[in-house]
């Protein structure tokens, strides 16, 4: 029984550790695509100030195609993470099951007592049934 409680709690803390994973990667994907708005909106603020749209001119902003590289990059990684995040969630459900797997043969085996405790019970309360009639009966 001990061994169970263990491996539950093992099982958990794996569920756990995969539930935070997938959190912490949905997090840096919100980051990245929040990052890259936000270089969106000083790339426009860049162009109009400019007045130059076309990233091949050649008076286009510096700052502008710095910004539009570093966006670029922002969305190619948050791309990658999706990929990663997929992985991580899987590796969560895999997780989810073999803790539902253990809990399951738990509680079976925690109801296959319960009945053979209310066998014996049942068994012991027929063994003092029959004692009193047996008694009431040589009365």
């Amino acid at each position: 029984m001990k061994s169970r409680d263990t491996l539950i709690r093992l099982k958990r803390f794996h569920v756990d550790e995969k539930r935070r994973r997938v959190s912490q990667i949905e997090s840096m994907i919100a980051d990245f695509q929040r990052m890259a708005t936000d270089l969106d909106r000083e790339i426009e603020g860049e162009e109009r100030k400019a007045g130059i749209s076309d990233p091949a001119h050649f008076a286009y902003p510096t700052y502008a195609k710095a910004a539009r590289t570093r966006r670029d990059n922002l969305l190619q990684s948050a791309a990658d993470l999706q990929g990663q995040l997929e992985d991580a969630k899987s590796a969560l459900n895999e997780a989810f099951e073999e803790l539902k797997k253990v809990e399951i043969l738990e509680d079976r085996e925690k109801a296959a007592e319960r009945a053979e405790m209310q066998l014996r019970d049942q068994i012991e309360t027929d063994r003092i049934a029959a004692r009193m009639r047996f008694a009431a009966g040589r009365l």
